[in-house]
């Protein structure tokens, strides 16, 4: 435990440390298995118990990673369009798109707001916000304010964590991580519901309406063929 300590606190000290959160938020906004999250959380933890980093190019260094993610993976979708997210095949990556085509259908801000601090979700809104064409001028200053309050948000959750346990710094990172995992999927179930009970509801009146056109046309039919007779 000490030696990992050792290393922690070293890094922690080095100028390097604001490159790696730069890094590892931009990597996190093409590739979703990249865990920024841990890495801002973790520094922001040791920032808060130690003194080092400074948390304010920690949050920083963050915000402009994940703008510059963001904006790369709007350009990709801009460049590929539609048809080439067959590559996103698996079940979740299709529902993130499926969903991020909806939002964008009812404006796009909230959607690349939200998306932000869903991992898979942030990819797919900005594939999909680049493919629609959706105005650059206002994806880059909706990217930018989404990054502003994320890597905030990442900070304050690890400095909540480093200063609870600030006798312990490594339990602190790792305290403040997991409580990041945990609202991130907190946040994924609840749209998850939220975005199911829409479609039910979109759903029924559709149905209701189909099952009223069979009807008349049943309906007209039989009043056809007592005529007919």
């Amino acid at each position: 435990m000490d030696v990992i300590l050792d290393a922690a606190l070293a890094l922690a000290a080095s100028p390097w440390i604001y490159a790696i959160v730069f890094a590892f938020a931009t990597l996190d906004g093409v590739f979703p298995p990249v865990p920024s999250e841990t890495v801002i959380v973790g520094a922001a933890a040791l920032s808060a118990s130690t003194g080092s980093p400074d948390w304010i190019l920690i949050a920083f260094a963050a915000a402009a990673g994940a703008f510059t993610g963001d904006n790369l993976t709007y350009l990709v979708g801009r460049a590929a369009g539609r048809r080439q997210f067959r590559w996103m095949r698996g079940r979740r990556a299709q529902a993130a798109l499926a969903s991020a085509a909806r939002g964008f259908e009812r404006g796009g801000a909230s959607a690349i707001f939200v998306a932000r601090y869903i991992p898979v979700g942030r990819v797919a809104v900005n594939l999909t916000a680049g493919a629609v064409g959706y105005p650059r001028r206002r994806f880059i200053m909706l990217s930018l304010a989404a990054g502003i309050a994320w890597s905030l948000y990442s900070v304050v959750v690890g400095a909540f964590a480093g200063r609870l346990f600030g006798d312990n710094p490594i339990l602190g990172m790792i305290v403040g991580v997991v409580l990041a995992i945990a609202i991130g999927i907190a946040v994924d179930r609840v749209l998850s519901v939220l975005r199911r009970r829409r479609q039910r509801a979109t759903s029924g009146p559709e149905r209701e309406g189909s099952d009223e056109q069979y009807r008349d046309t049943a309906d007209s039919r039989e009043e056809d063929s007592v005529a007919t007779e």
